[in-house]
């Protein structure tokens, strides 16, 4: 829930309601820290068509790190928006968007020029190479336009993911309601290189959410949300051990 333009309450029905409203029933406080959420554990929901076959609808949110690196960093995501970012594709006044996929198999975003690249890492041996590399956006002139070094995303990854839980969720409405199926899959003892050999693969991608709003007052609003998304399927191959558990029968 969320309070409306009168003080009311209302239902929330955001993209990440349904993560919401699991951590709500498991007691679990909305926070950004990266840490597991439940009992050592790191919940996520997914969405899925029905608790009959429990196939995904949607990728599956691994982690929403800020960049550590690039244009982002050191001029801010207000120069980077507008430097890279494109009009509200709905035709909104005053608000430039971020978004698109990225992996490092796609060509450059049409809309933003930019490619991810990896670099520090040889796929050849599935090593990393240098502990200075990064996922990278790169534009057409290879400026760095964002980066998240590997030295970052390896403690937020084996802190955040050392075990984690996958619930499957149904949405309906009205009113915005979501059911939770007892099918969890849980997965142990992930490794970052296989998170790495994934990226590199472009079964991990980028999934941004950034806009930047100038209403007439002028003070500009940014939303800011970098989100590492991977198919359902993928999961167990970022992890040693996985395991499906069900908790009706």
């Amino acid at each position: 829930m969320k309070l409306g333009p009168d003080g009311a309450s209302k239902p929330y029905a955001a993209r990440n309601a349904g993560g919401y409203t699991l951590e709500a029933l498991l007691g679990i406080s909305p926070n950004g820290r990266a840490e597991p959420d439940f009992m050592g554990w790191e919940v996520k929901q997914y969405a899925v068509s029905d608790f009959r076959s429990y196939r995904a609808k949607s990728a599956v949110t691994l982690m929403t790190p800020e960049p550590t690196g690039g244009v982002y960093r050191t001029e801010g995501p207000e120069a980077f928006i507008r430097r890279f970012g494109y009009p509200d594709r709905n035709g909104r006044e005053n608000r430039l968007n971020f978004g698109g996929i990225y992996d490092c198999l796609r060509t450059p975003n049409h809309l933003t020029g930019l490619r991810m690249s990896l670099s520090g890492f040889d796929s050849g041996t599935g090593q990393v190479t240098d502990m200075n590399g990064a996922i990278v956006l790169l534009d057409s002139q290879d400026t760095i336009a964002a980066s998240w070094t590997f030295k970052g995303l390896l403690a937020h990854w084996n802190r955040k993911h050392a075990k984690a839980a996958y619930v499957p969720s149904l949405y309906r409405t009205p009113p915005p309601e979501y059911a939770f199926g007892g099918r969890i899959l849980t997965c142990e003892e992930t490794d970052f290189l296989l998170f790495l050999k994934a990226v590199e693969r472009g079964q991990v991608y980028l999934d941004p959410a950034l806009k930047l709003e100038t209403p007439e007052s002028g003070e500009f609003r940014i939303k800011r949300r970098n989100q590492f998304r991977v198919s359902h399927a993928v999961l167990p191959t970022l992890y040693h051990r996985h395991e499906t558990v069900d908790l009706i029968n």
